[in-house]
């Protein structure tokens, strides 16, 4: 049994984790820079480690501070979260040989599906359908940058090989923009990831992102959780999500969750994880587009559909204590959406907006209504980290009952000292669109207008 994890994360994850490993009886030992010495995470955890300068690169990225810090409290297993390290293999192997229980997928898993090339020819090999892409495009390799786009069409979408979370994927119109777009893709991609590497994809216009979350055992055995619905996005990241997705059709659903098994037990896969799939809004024909061997931001909406805890479920299978389950035990009931809260700008492409919490409140939880968060009134929210602050989940009996519940819940949020989206959320979960469950990856920007329009329009009414 695992009896004290070290986290090697901060904000709302860690918290997370923290609150998981607090019901089964678990010591938590955090880590934290300097811009988090008096961060909600290590108020919660029994043990707080202080790895570096408020940078991540000096403290939440630099493993070997990380792993110190687990060794120094004598922690005996370790959870990445997600972001930072969760997916690095080296990471994963070197923690191992610390004498760490890794709590996520083998590390040759990682590196299998890590690899966003890699991981289209896996899927292949188990009958997953794969969008029409090129090979690895490597910086100043211009020729072939131009060949392969030609034989895959206009518009592409230019992604990191190595990448995730939407950081540096750009959309690729014409010809003519097409070496200044993949260099500046292969820039970015270089920086976050440490390759440079990028593939060019077919880009479907009127896409739905729906994901399925699987959970394997290690042994070619895996389940799947049901999907998400992701397709409300701002630069190709995540703002809300929601299980069921409306207005797909059962058998769709099905073999998209087929598809989903199909791999994770093929790879032996061990652990939470989650295949990606873009889906053509007018067709419905779907089409792998990546798989993440971490625990998503959005895990909360599966987490209400089902009953299941997957962080600990990630816990106690590391640990060798938990209860394999089949397909036929998983039941899902009702409609759950999530927000995420967000310190940006909306009216200013979303530019992040750091400063001093200086109101915080949120409403209080409830059986309907799940509150995750990483912060805390007269924090301040800096420039060095993701700006997500909280989320908000909520839970009905269905999806119309669930948006209203949403809308209540996002008008007992209080929040002055930042800019914030909360007003946006309420004007996405008000349009005609969103309530109709047509939405697409390319609804935000396609109704940006009528959005902050509407956003205006809810913060004047909040203000009166």
């Amino acid at each position: 049994m695992i009896k004290n994890v070290l986290i090697a994360n901060r904000g709302e994850i860690a918290c997370r984790i923290i609150r998981a490993c607090k019901a089964l009886g678990i010591g938590t030992v955090a880590v934290f820079s300097d811009a988090d010495a008096n961060a909600l995470h290590t108020k919660l955890a029994d043990k707080a480690i202080h790895i570096g300068a408020a940078p991540a690169t000096q403290s939440y990225l630099d493993m070997d501070k990380v792993l110190q810090a687990g060794i120094q409290a004598k922690a005996d297993a370790v959870h990445p979260g997600y972001g930072f390290l969760s997916e690095n293999t080296d990471f994963a192997r070197a923690a191992e040989q610390a004498g760490l229980t890794w709590i996520g997928p083998e590390p040759d898993t990682i590196v299998a599906m890590g690899d966003k090339q890699r991981a289209r020819e896996i899927a292949r090999q188990y009958g997953v359908p794969v969008l029409p892409g090129s090979e690895r495009l490597a910086p100043g390799q211009t020729e072939l940058w131009h060949e392969q786009a030609r034989s895959l069409g206009f518009p592409l979408l230019v992604k990191a090989v190595g990448g995730g979370g939407g950081i540096g994927m750009k959309r690729v119109d014409t010809p003519e923009a097409l070496e200044a777009t993949v260099a500046n893709a292969q820039g970015v991609a270089a920086k976050a990831f440490g390759q440079a590497e990028v593939y060019l994809e077919r880009y479907v216009a009127r896409a739905r992102h729906i994901e399925i979350q699987v959970f394997g055992y290690g042994d070619g055995h895996a389940v799947h959780l049901f999907e998400r619905e992701c397709s409300v996005q701002r630069r190709f990241q995540k703002i809300i999500e929601e299980s069921p997705a409306p207005g797909v059709p059962a058998e769709v659903l099905q073999r998209m969750a087929d598809a989903a098994v199909a791999l994770a037990a093929g790879q032996r896969y061990r652990g939470a994880g989650t295949v990606e799939f873009i889906m053509d809004a007018a067709t419905q024909e779907f089409f792998f587009l990546e798989m993440n061997t971490r625990i998503q931001v959005e895990h909360a909406v599966t987490e209400m559909i089902t009953g299941w805890d997957l962080v600990q479920q990630q816990i106690l299978l590391a640990g060798g204590a938990t209860q394999r389950r089949e397909q036929s035990d998983i039941r899902r009931g009702g409609a759950a959406i999530e927000v995420r809260i967000y310190a940006e700008n909306p009216a200013k492409q979303f530019l992040p907006s750091p400063g001093e919490l200086k109101r915080f409140e949120l409403p209080a939880a409830a059986a309907h209504l799940r509150v995750d968060c990483g912060v805390q009134e007269g924090d301040r929210i800096t420039p060095y980290y993701d700006p997500m602050i909280a989320k908000l989940i909520s839970f009905a009996d269905d999806r119309s009952a669930a948006i209203v519940g949403l809308d209540e819940a996002l008008q007992g949020v209080h929040i002055e000292g930042i800019q914030n989206n909360v007003a946006f959320l309420r004007a996405v979960l008000a349009h005609e669109e969103f309530t109709a469950g047509r939405v697409d990856t390319g609804f935000v920007e396609r109704d940006r207008a009528a959005l902050l329009a509407a956003m205006q329009a809810v913060a004047a009414e909040e203000v009166a």
